[in-house]
């Protein structure tokens, strides 16, 4: 089974509000490759929750995809910071799936330690210039980084 890592902006949205929620549509995405893994995200892929921009920026907890890929209705609305203009309702450009709440961490796991663990250079993630909020994370990182949880 596939697995991904999603950044999140705790301030936002946090693996705490997941937790509250249990479910939670992942919207937002306005990156085309970002666009494009979420497309192939299946029923019961697990997910790696990553709070960025933040104080304490690493790995929080695990969700797992609910719900496959489908329009992102705030692409349409003119009242959310996500409205496309360019969008076409007829042919939606940008869409979401819905996470499920399966760990919140009791610690999170940093970049830091991430990017410093020779185990982990090839991941996505830890690359000079990587920027995607949805990647995916191959079979090995997954279970490697669950050894690592905190």
């Amino acid at each position: 089974m596939p697995h991904w890592l999603m950044k999140t902006e705790p301030d936002l949205f946090s693996i705490r509000d997941l937790f509250r929620q249990k479910t939670s549509p992942w919207d937002g995405v306005r990156n085309y490759q970002a666009r494009n893994f979420m497309d192939q995200m299946r029923l019961g892929d697990t997910v790696f929750i990553y709070h960025s921009s933040c104080k304490d920026v690493g790995i929080a907890g695990i969700g797992e995809v609910v719900r496959e890929s489908y329009p992102d209705v705030s692409q349409f609305d003119e009242k959310s910071p996500y409205f496309d203009a360019k969008s076409d309702p007829a042919k939606p450009r940008w869409r979401r799936v819905d996470i499920g709440f399966v760990e919140a961490w009791p610690a999170v796991l940093p970049l830091a330690r991430l990017k410093s663990d020779p185990a982990l250079s090839d991941m996505a993630l830890v690359q000079k210039g990587s920027r995607l909020s949805v990647m995916p994370v191959t079979e090995q990182q997954w279970h490697y980084i669950l050894g690592l949880k905190p």
